[in-house]
C-alpha cells in the first residue's frame, strides 16, 4: 500500500501533519529509537518521504538495499551542500561527507543488531546523539 504524505507522517509522528505536538512526538520517536536505524526512520519524515518515494525505492530496483540506503544517504548531503553553497556562495561537500558516515553508521550497527529499547529514553538518545556526534567530529576531521 502506498501511502500519503500525511499517512506517511501520521505513522512516523503518531499525528497528523501540523498537529499541535507534531515536533515533540518527532524528536521523541528519534532520539529515543532503539538504534541508529530505526531514528531515521523517524527523523525529519517530510523529508523522509520524498527521499524514500523518488530516491531510496527507484534505487532498490538496481542496486542492493546497503548500496541504496548509502546513495541516499548522499544524495540527501548533497541536497544539504547546495542549500549551504547557495547561501555561502562557496562550495563544501561537508553534508555529503557526514552523511555518508552516518549512512555507513547506519550499516554497521545493522550488522552489529545493536537494540537499545530495554534501556531509558535518555539513554537511547544520548547513544544516537552519539554517534552523530562522532559521525561530525570526523567529518569535519576529514575535511579539514
Amino acid at each position: 500500500m502506498k501511502l500519503t504524505l500525511n499517512q506517511y507522517i501520521k505513522k512516523r509522528n503518531g499525528v497528523s501533519m501540523g498537529s499541535p505536538g507534531s515536533l515533540r512526538n518527532n524528536l521523541n520517536r528519534s532520539l529515543g529509537a532503539k538504534n541508529f536505524s530505526t531514528f531515521w526512520n523517524y527523523w525529519n519524515p517530510i523529508f523522509g518521504y520524498y527521499l524514500g518515494k523518488f530516491i531510496f525505492k527507484p534505487l532498490k530496483i538496481t542496486f542492493p538495499v546497503s548500496v541504496s540506503l548509502v546513495l541516499t544517504f548522499i544524495f540527501c548531503g548533497l541536497i544539504h551542500d547546495a542549500v549551504t553553497t547557495l547561501v555561502r556562495g562557496n562550495i563544501s561537500f561537508f553534508f555529503t561527507t557526514w552523511f555518508l558516515l552516518m549512512s555507513l553508521a547506519v550499516l554497521f550497527t545493522r550488522i552489529l543488531k545493536h537494540d537499545f529499547s530495554p534501556r531509558s529514553w535518555m539513554v537511547r538518545a544520548l547513544i544516537n546523539l552519539g554517534i552523530i556526534g562522532t559521525c561530525l567530529i570526523l567529518t569535519v576531521y576529514i575535511i579539514e
